[in-house]
């Protein structure tokens, strides 16, 4: 996925691994309004969750309307509603999933120098899938904190800490690995899509040498995939947040949520949130993908520097 200059040093897999997780914690900062935004469109229309119980219904229209509804009626903190888990999430979560994904694409090759398109699938879905089993718990407080609705004094989860006790009590240990299977399909389908094509379009972009390996290249790359991978996990990707969300018993799995979801609502509330889901992939996608590779030079070249003598 990576290219270096000839004067580049190769990164190591620790560093890899902490950029990824440093990258995506910075990403998601700048983001974070706008995954909630998703969140909120995503689950209107259904019937009320546990993390808004006891509230009226609230309106949103489109993504700008969303954000300026929940800064009117509950404040501009509720746009970071979840930040604390959600970075738990990013820097467990995205330090496996594009951390590790060069080095078990050079597994999947057996060390040969030709890549193709089967060992980049099979890299993104399983480190997708170890991300997802690690990071489970902190996706499910973050939807339930994005979906809370802030005002009022019937919050359910009152911190963080709070939330994991609460679900674990309330729905059992197993209730903060609530929508695994969803949540796996939709990051299979996301890794695959946003590391392949952005390794194809980063790939293409130098073999034909429109641009070198640096800020451009890195930019046009990761703007590519996040419009391809949002058109392409949308619908995974609604389900998943629906079903995260739901209340005990409401469904009786991501199937029958799905299917729910299609006889009441029809095929257009699969993509639901579309836009800001959008917004928010292209623009994390070019301030995660930009960060890390800079980071991964900079740590490469303090590591460079650290060992070997003036």
């Amino acid at each position: 996925m990576v290219g270096f200059r000839a004067g580049d040093v190769p990164p190591t897999a620790t560093v890899k691994f902490i950029g990824a997780g440093t990258a995506a914690c910075i990403a998601d900062l700048f983001t974070f309004p706008l995954d909630t935004a998703k969140v909120r469109l995503q689950i209107q229309g259904e019937t009320k969750g546990p993390a808004n119980t006891g509230h009226g219904p609230v309106k949103y229209r489109g993504v700008f309307g969303t954000i300026s509804t929940m800064v009117r009626v509950e404040g501009p903190r509720s746009l970071y509603s979840g930040l604390v888990a959600g970075l738990q999430r990013q820097m467990s979560f995205a330090s496996v999933r594009i951390g590790l994904y060069d080095s078990v694409k050079q597994f999947y090759t057996k060390g040969s120098d030709h890549v193709g398109i089967g060992s980049r699938l099979m890299a993104g879905c399983t480190t997708g899938a170890m991300a997802v089993a690690l990071a489970q718990p902190t996706d499910v407080v973050k939807v339930r904190f994005q979906a809370q609705i802030s005002a009022g004094a019937n919050k359910r989860y009152h911190g963080t800490m709070d939330a994991y006790r609460t679900i674990a009590k309330e729905e059992g240990f197993r209730g903060l690995w609530k929508g695994t299977g969803p949540n796996i399909t939709r990051n299979a389908i996301v890794n695959c899509t946003e590391l392949v094509t952005y390794d194809l379009i980063k790939d293409a972009l130098l073999k034909s040498s429109l641009m070198t390996d640096d800020l451009p290249c890195h930019f046009t790359s990761a703007f590519g995939a996040g419009f391809c991978t949002t058109v392409i996990a949308s619908p995974v990707d609604v389900v998943k947040t629906r079903y995260m969300n739901s209340a005990q018993g409401q469904y009786s799995g991501a199937l029958n949520c799905a299917v729910a979801m299609l006889t009441k609502e029809g095929p257009k509330a699969f993509y639901k949130g579309f836009m800001p889901s959008f917004l928010r992939l292209g623009s994390w996608n070019v301030v995660m993908f930009v960060t890390y590779e800079q980071l991964k030079r900079a740590m490469m070249a303090a590591r460079h520097n650290w060992v070997t003598p003036l």
